[in-house]
């Protein structure tokens, strides 16, 4: 198993993402609103505020998907949303990666 953590920078792509996992047998995931730390210092933190260019033209919040999934999904699964993000060699349109998971509660093992 493998805990698929995706950080998507095109909110826009959710739904087709969300109907993606479906296809592909994915039934479960956490959705969470995120913030890059590039964002937040150039705009929380006064300090920082002078590096505001650099950070453009970044998304003020994005989403991070949280799923675990078995081992044999994860290539499938990563060029699939590479697609659906326009590639990965796409900067900033979003960032994926894997954990390993040695055992879930309930009922997975």
């Amino acid at each position: 198993m493998q805990l698929l953590v995706l950080i998507l920078n095109q909110e826009e792509k959710l739904e087709e993402l969300l109907t993606y996992f479906l296809e592909e047998g994915v039934t479960g995931a956490t959705l969470l609103e995120s913030e890059g730390m590039g964002r937040f210092l150039s705009q929380e933190v006064p300090i920082f505020a002078g590096f505001r260019d650099l950070f453009a033209p970044s998304k003020p919040f994005n989403r991070t998907i949280l799923s675990v999934v078995p081992d044999e999904m994860v290539d499938r699964l990563g060029e699939g949303i590479g697609e659906i993000l326009g590639g990965w060699e796409e900067r900033g349109a979003g960032f994926l990666f894997t954990i390993p998971v040695g055992r879930v509660w309930p009922g997975r093992s």
